[in-house]
């Protein structure tokens, strides 16, 4: 991403921040990389654990407990594709967290529902979040279309004004990341209470839950450190350009 960019960074005495753009990339990367895999570890880990319930069974059980019955339960092809869509009031569970019945299971099911609940509630956060959806989305196709502007010779990135205005797109999507971790963290805490008052898991596999679902939180605050990061060097890159 940002190729231009990354091409200028890499020159020596680029306003003192040579290679700094390729050193938080590179950064960025490993801890996506590294979060990602023990991610993938610890479910496939937690999968092997047995309980009562499939997944879509303990979503449909904590939707009801919670007095929610116009959100349906539904079955989404891939794995860790698991989301909530306020707009179709659908708990989307990826085909292996539909149909298994293990501790990694639970967690990302209640973990969804826990978003149905926020809905529910109108969660601040979350209702905030879902405000910035379009906002957003203007941002990502504009910072795409400045992008390919650059790669095709355009000179985006050598006026200051547009350096700006690069910046300003990218600092609403790095909000966007930053206001995701407040709703992915409650809706991890709804999902461990109403597991450890379900009776559904010992307490064994309540820790491996919480474990489970804290990883998954890691990869939300990864993106969302790369994102400042890179978001940080674009206002020095832009302040050094005024100078």
């Amino acid at each position: 991403m940002q190729i231009e960019l990354l091409a200028q960074a890499a020159q020596p005495g680029f306003y003192g921040f040579s290679f700094t753009y390729i050193a938080i990339m590179v950064v960025s990367l490993l801890a996506s990389l590294i979060v990602s895999g023990t991610l993938k570890r610890r479910f496939q880990q937690y999968s092997e654990i047995p309980i009562s319930m499939t997944g879509a069974q303990i979503a449909e059980l904590m939707l009801r407990q919670n007095g929610i019955r116009d959100v349906k339960v539904v079955s989404t092809p891939g794995k860790l594709t698991d989301h909530y869509d306020p707009v179709s009031k659908t708990v989307n569970l990826s085909e292996p967290v539909y149909h298994m019945n293990s501790v990694a299971a639970a967690a990302v099911a209640a973990h969804e529902c826990g978003h149905a609940i926020q809905h529910q509630q109108a969660y601040a956060w979350l209702t905030f979040r879902s405000k910035m959806v379009p906002a957003v989305q203007f941002s990502s196709n504009m910072l795409n279309t400045v992008m390919i502007l650059s790669l095709v010779g355009a000179g985006i990135m050598n006026s200051p004004t547009l350096i700006w205005i690069w910046v300003a797109l990218f600092a609403v999507t790095t909000l966007f990341s930053v206001v995701t971790l407040p709703v992915e963290f409650d809706a991890s805490k709804r999902a461990l209470v109403w597991l450890e008052h379900s009776g559904l898991a010992a307490s064994m596999e309540h820790d491996k839950a919480k474990n489970a679902l804290f990883w998954a939180a890691m990869t939300y605050v990864a993106a969302a450190i790369g994102s400042i990061a890179q978001l940080a060097y674009f206002v020095m890159m832009a302040l050094g350009r005024r100078e």
